[in-house]
């Protein structure tokens, strides 16, 4: 193949699906000029899997995204046909936003923003190669028909298409989602570069005509919030979208025994999938055999869209053949006399160790080359959103010689995630949750613009008007904390009726208002008709008001364990340690921290295979102890 130039940009983005679509934006906000590679136009955005984002953990890093200056959340927003907030029975650390989108409409939503952004090309074209300069770093990138656009940086965000061969029962095909092509020439190249490439796994329920089910026997789910995603949205916007509710089925005996009689023909257990699937979402074959007790699997029926009659049913993906599927379906209550649309599929594709990966999201021996996505290992549109943005600011840091920007564990979601994958590494599609984090309570869904906006702000993806709105609240935030502190609440009959409801003891002496806030049972909605000095209004204001009265003291003791652990983040190790040599150091630590080569103590101490002890001995043998 003869190769010839056709252009050349400061970033060449691989992929736009979720994590390229981020990156690109990044990159070209900050000044740099884009060049956005998609397999197809008609796919920049998709949602291939499930029609919603958010959810437990993944809201939390959609808001992360909205605060740093992403476009996540907004396009949410915009689409949004079911909004619910889970978790409301337990404590605000696990909250978790998720709305139900509107497949379509995102992605032109999506594809219409890139092509308006300054300094951003999209171009349909599959990369290939990557090309590098004498000292190894890149400079270029090659698309399959032997065009060469110079570059300085490129982020691959391949998704499922690299390698992707998707498996339905006996059959198996190369492709990516959706029946899209493939990606094939990149990963050999990857390869030969020294890059170390894993093989993952995924899969997708079949769709189904609405007509063909019937919702009247199903029960139905509804919003429950009116919580927008985007500071950019207002409570206004987010209420004129139609609301279509979701449905809920179970799986029953014949349904089982249906999956049963055919784990033969299954793909999954007859050894034709070679790649490691995701723990926390398997499909409903993988449920029946590891869940064997469970007599029934709860199954959520989502539409895909305002304007489209297919049906998403989640928690039913399967890699089983065309006739079982259908089998299957048709044991459900409802589905009797269900038409399948697109059938289920399992999708393998080529992914990387992501621990080749700085916590910048740069390759540790490739200079200029950025990982993002489902490409470093990961699962969901959320986790990949934050990966692209995180690397197309990196890459633009980069590039104006400035400072890298990495996010810490405490600060963040998007930064457990990152330092999950590149110190630990991951064996399956990592997925985060909130259970990741051991600060939970200091990284909440609700303050997220307080610990991330004033970041964006100095990367310079938030506006200044942006930033003057948001310390104008976190001002009022801190008023109504003052007010509370100060506020008295006198013993009267109301008062009296609202603890007696609330099942807690009663007022009997004046009471500031932040330690009735205290009480588990109390709220400031309860406590509204008493509290004569209110004047906050905003719903926002007063909800982080209330959460940090209420929590102020678990949060004292999240803070204190963020600054003993940063004493170790600050802590550095020489690039050139001889671990082997490091008297007292077991085996596998040793082996270990000479493969991950850890930049801090604190950075060592999270690698599997390296205990407290060990972390002792590199501390003495630093001279700290």
């Amino acid at each position: 193949m003869i190769n010839f130039e056709l252009g050349k940009t400061d970033i060449a983005v691989i992929g736009a699906g979720h994590a390229g679509i981020e990156a690109a934006l990044a990159c070209a906000r900050m000044g740099h000029d884009v060049i956005l590679f998609t397999m197809n136009l008609d796919s920049v955005g998709n949602m291939p899997c499930n029609p919603s984002i958010g959810g437990t953990g993944k809201g939390h890093l959609v808001f992360e995204i909205d605060a740093l200056g992403g476009e996540m959340g907004r396009g949410a927003d915009l689409v949004t046909l079911q909004n619910r907030m889970l978790n409301l029975g337990k404590g605000p650390a696990v909250h978790s936003k998720r709305v139900q989108a509107d497949r379509m409409k995102y992605h032109t939503y999506m594809k219409h923003t890139l092509e308006q952004t300054e300094n951003l090309r999209l171009y349909q074209a599959e990369v290939v190669d990557i090309l590098r300069d004498d000292n190894g770093a890149v400079c270029g990138v090659v698309t399959a028909l032997g065009a060469v656009f110079y570059c300085r940086a490129a982020i691959i965000s391949a998704g499922t298409y690299l390698g992707g061969k998707v498996i339905i029962g006996e059959s198996a095909i190369q492709s990516g989602p959706d029946g899209m092509l493939p990606s094939l020439g990149l990963s050999a190249n990857l390869e030969k570069m020294g890059i170390r490439l894993m093989r993952f796994k995924t899969g997708t329920p079949a769709r189904v005509l609405k007509s063909s089910v019937d919702l009247s026997v199903l029960d139905e789910q509804h919003s429950d919030s009116k919580l927008p995603f985007s500071v950019r949205t207002t409570k206004e916007e987010l209420a004129s979208r139609p609301e279509i509710p979701c449905h809920i089925v179970y799986t029953n005996d014949e349904t089982h025994r249906i999956i049963k009689e055919n784990l033969h023909r299954s793909p999954l257990y007859g050894g034709m999938i070679k790649g490691t699937g995701p723990r926390y979402c398997p499909s409903i074959e993988d449920k029946i055999v590891r869940f064997a007790d469970k007599e029934r699997h709860q199954l959520f029926v989502e539409p895909m869209g305002e304007d489209t009659e297919e049906l998403y049913i989640q928690g039913f993906s399967s890699s089983l053949p065309a006739d079982v599927q259908m089998q299957m379906l048709h044991s459900l209550k409802g589905f009797e006399n269900a038409v399948i649309m697109r059938h289920a599929y399992a999708i393998d594709y080529d992914c990387i160790d992501p621990t080749q990966l700085k916590h910048t999201l740069e390759f540790k021996n490739i200079p200029g080359l950025y990982g993002a996505g489902q490409f470093n290992g990961t699962s969901g549109y959320e986790e990949a959103a934050a990966q692209g943005l995180i690397a197309g600011i990196n890459a633009s840091l980069k590039l104006d010689g400035r400072d890298e920007f990495v996010l810490r564990r405490d600060e963040s979601y998007i930064g457990t995630l990152i330092d999950d994958l590149v110190v630990k590494g991951t064996n399956e599609p990592y997925r985060i949750m909130t259970s990741r984090s051991e600060y939970r309570l200091l990284l909440r869904q609700d303050n997220a613009d307080e610990r991330l906006t004033p970041y964006g702000y100095e990367i310079g993806l938030i506006s200044e008007e942006r930033y003057e709105r948001f310390k104008e609240k976190q001002a009022r935030i801190e008023r109504e904390i003052e007010r509370a502190s100060k506020a008295n609440i006198r013993p009267s009959d109301r008062l009296n009726e609202i603890t007696d409801e609330a099942g807690t003891e009663r007022i009997t002496v004046t009471s500031k208002l932040a330690d009735l806030l205290r009480r588990p049972q109390l709220t400031y909605e309860m406590l509204k008709d008493v509290d004569v000095s209110r004047t906050e209004t905003d719903e926002d204001v007063i909800y982080e008001a209330e959460v940090k009265i209420k929590y102020e003291g678990y949060i004292k003791k999240q803070l204190a364990a963020v600054k003993a652990a940063r004493k170790l983040e600050g802590v550095k190790l020489p690039d050139d340690i001889d671990y082997g040599k490091i008297k007292g150091l077991r085996i596998e630590a040793s082996q270990k921290l000479s493969k991950m080569r850890p930049s801090t103590v604190g950075e060592a101490s999270r690698i599997s295979g390296v205990s407290p002890a060990d972390i002792s001995v590199l501390l003495i043998y630093l001279g700290i102890r």
